[in-house]
């Protein structure tokens, strides 16, 4: 069954990000699917206390559509490096904060991964994000999407666009960090593209 000619008329964004909201929306749009952020309901962030991708981006779809009755769309990604087995992985977006206390900042994060890597000849890392699309709060089977991209962590950060971890995460193939490609080429190319593609695809045949 089509997506446009299904009931996912309206659904639930667990993310209060108007990037995200402006992002996805513009995807979904095409199949006849409104996207709404949970705040305009008055959903509370819902608490992420896994240590998979997968397992956090479930909870917070469940908890979206248990507080809306709508399906819900949720997302969980971060960065993960060879070097430290994996790490940050699902704690990207807090690992100085995890790791020493202090403020939850992406320049403490990135910070800390450079004195992380002192002396490492291994650089590979790779960007994940994860998508889970559930019809109800117990849909037995959401729909999930993957992407994973690839490239090594430089010390010395690069380009004035991007978030997070970016500065530092240079792709070989492009000759440059994830930071200093234009936003256009970087929302085309990047993990969460990569899963958006998934899941789209796999909500076409829905």
């Amino acid at each position: 069954m089509n997506a446009s000619n299904s009931s996912l008329r309206q659904v639930v964004l667990a993310s209060g990000n108007p990037g995200k909201l402006r992002e996805f929306s513009a995807l979904f749009a095409p199949l006849g699917i409104e996207l709404i952020p949970q705040s305009r309901f008055g959903v509370s962030e819902a608490e992420e206390p896994y240590c998979t991708f997968v397992e956090n981006a479930l909870t917070k779809a469940r908890h979206a559509s248990h507080h809306t009755g709508l399906p819900a769309l949720a997302d969980d990604s971060g960065l993960c490096v060879a070097a430290l087995g994996g790490a940050p992985g699902v704690y990207s977006a807090r690992y100085a904060q995890r790791q020493q206390g202090g403020e939850k900042s992406d320049a403490a994060n990135n910070a800390l991964l450079v004195r992380e890597l002192a002396g490492q000849a291994d650089r590979r890392a790779w960007y994940v994000a994860l998508l889970v699309l559930v019809r109800a709060q117990d849909d037995p089977q959401p729909l999930i999407g993957e992407g994973v991209w690839h490239g090594e962590i430089v010390d010395a950060p690069q380009g004035d666009h991007g978030f997070g971890y970016d500065p530092h995460f240079y792709l070989p193939e492009q000759g440059m960090t994830a930071a200093a490609m234009p936003p256009e080429l970087k929302n085309s190319v990047s993990h969460r593209a990569r899963a958006l593609k998934e899941l789209l695809a796999k909500l076409q045949d829905f």
